[in-house]
């Protein structure tokens, strides 16, 4: 069996969510005078690799201690589109059975590329990444529903388009960059019963996601592999940092 991690490294220098907390760490113990390190963290549950809760969005959602194990590991597919959408791209579900085939109750990890631009990289760039990665439209929310995904994750910052999030109000610059790059008004494409569809329209369907995966993610491209989520066993947690592992040569056991 070979593993792949496909966790992004967390540091302070990990930027979080546009508006949320970052993560603060601080010694309160050193091994100097007190023999011992001990550490102080502060953080908003999306900060680097992180796993959105079916609380995030619905209030009467289960917490992050509530998700069975059973739920977050299993088969999946990794599919690679960073040859089909790039800067404000909008993927469909066409796209991704082109390139591989997606089962029943899949987990669905999603390669835009944009994890090439991650703090951690040669190529980091915080803009594109968190503002202009490619994201969905309405009509892949309901397929995933048709295929029960298990769950997905993403190599950028929000499951969700950037221009279906927060950002099209904290950037109306960008906004009219996006309009002017797909011609179309933002609000034809992403109207307002479909805001941010990936977290309002398929939390309550048990369908919730990770966001900011990275690491070895580019060697595991168009394949078929066994893949799990390790939050924290967080109760009252809305999301939860998290580990997420694929493993080479355990499909058989699916």
């Amino acid at each position: 069996m070979k593993l792949y991690d496909l966790t992004q490294p967390l540091s302070t220098s990990t930027p979080p969510w546009p508006t949320y907390e970052p993560l603060e760490v601080k010694y309160f113990k050193r091994l100097s005078t007190e023999r011992v390190n001990g550490q102080l963290i502060s953080t908003s549950n999306h900060v680097g690799t992180h796993l959105d809760g079916e609380r995030h969005f619905w209030t009467a959602g289960r917490d992050i201690a509530s998700v069975p194990l059973e739920e977050l590991v299993g088969p999946g597919v990794v599919v690679d589109l960073s040859d089909a959408v790039g800067e404000y791209g909008i993927y469909t579900s066409e796209m991704i059975e082109e390139r591989v085939e997606v089962k029943q109750g899949d987990i669905l990890i999603i390669h835009t590329g944009y994890h090439h631009y991650a703090y951690n990289k040669e190529e980091a760039d915080e803009e594109a990444y968190m503002c202009k990665h490619p994201g969905p439209n309405m009509e892949f929310a309901e397929w995933c529903k048709e295929k029960e995904i298990k769950w997905i994750g993403v190599d950028c910052g929000s499951a969700d388009h950037p221009m279906n999030t927060v950002i099209r109000k904290l950037r109306p610059d960008l906004a009219e960059e996006c309009e002017e790059k797909l011609g179309q008004p933002l609000t034809e494409i992403f109207p307002d019963e479909g805001r941010q569809l990936m977290h309002t329209k398929l939390f309550p369907e048990g369908i919730i996601h990770v966001e900011n995966l990275g690491g070895e993610i580019d060697k595991i491209l168009n394949q078929r592999i066994a893949i799990g989520c390790f939050p924290w066993r967080f109760v009252d947690g809305e999301s939860s940092i998290c580990r997420v592992v694929a493993f080479e040569g355990m499909e058989a056991l699916f």
